[in-house]
């Protein structure tokens, strides 16, 4: 069995639907057509480009050029991280702290599927290095940002309770313990989403892609199982520094609130 290859025709009736979404919204004053659209295009054009890029990437197998490539994967990764939070930290920290927590989450796992569990050769072959690196940020990234815009906007809205409990003798640890764990809650739900609904509810990204390619379904399920526990591994993991770094962050030295450093 070989791809069935798409023609424009096909793009544009897809499109079509959106585009059908959008003139809804418009109708019904819901105000989502301009970010739709918007986010569709900037869709488009990013993939077709990406899809140049790992053409000529695929092609030559540079080590130099993998890295730089996932540098900026990492980079763009880290300024949407902080451009989806409503609260954020202020100056650089705003963004090297999401864009920190994504590289030691999201390239720990992926450097062990790579040299570990997949084994390609070399070991950063751009088929399976770039894609899977790009599948790790994208969960780790909206993880993060879910955890982050929840811990920072719930100790903007409870500083009073907090501020209490310091005086109370408790240290920035305790004293907004509760509000880390729901961050974490909250930046995880996602993940722990998809995995309770793939195979019943829906078949994943990943495994309808192999399918559709001509894969054999058993080996497409052990593909998906493979990527959604790394997904996982990343996501959680990235998920974790981050919060932990943000509420440290949020207090100085002698366990005072600092809510100046937030924006």
């Amino acid at each position: 069995m070989t791809l069935i290859p798409l023609t424009p025709w096909d793009l544009l009736l897809a499109a079509a639907l959106v585009l059908l979404l959008a003139a809804l919204s418009m109708r019904l004053k819901l105000a989502i057509e301009r970010p739709l659209l918007v986010s569709v295009a900037r869709m488009a054009v990013q993939l077709f480009l990406i899809g140049y890029v790992l053409k000529a990437l695929f092609a030559s197998t540079q080590a130099g050029w993998v890295a730089l490539l996932a540098l900026v994967m990492l980079l763009v990764a880290g300024r949407e991280t902080m451009a989806r939070q409503r609260r954020r930290l202020t100056g650089p920290w705003g963004y090297a702290l999401g864009t920190g927590a994504l590289f030691v989450a999201a390239f720990s796992v992926a450097l062990l599927a790579l040299t570990v569990m997949l084994s390609p050769e070399p070991w950063y072959r751009p088929r399976y290095a770039i894609p899977l690196l790009g599948l790790m940020l994208g969960n780790a990234m909206t993880a993060v940002a879910l955890g982050l815009n929840h811990l920072i906007s719930q100790a903007v809205e409870r500083r009073e309770q907090i501020e209490q409990r310091l005086a109370l003798g408790e240290t920035w640890h305790e004293a907004v313990a509760d509000i880390r764990r729901a961050a974490v809650h909250t930046g995880i739900i996602p993940v722990v989403n998809a995995m309770a609904a793939a195979g019943i509810v829906s078949l994943p990204g990943i495994m309808t892609g192999q399918i559709l390619a001509g894969a054999p379904p058993v080996e497409a399920v052990k593909y998906q199982i493979l990527i959604m526990l790394l997904i996982s591994a990343s996501a959680g993991l990235g998920l974790v520094v981050a919060v932990w770094l943000a509420g440290r962050r949020l207090f100085d030295e002698r366990h005072r609130l600092r809510l100046d450093r937030v924006t």
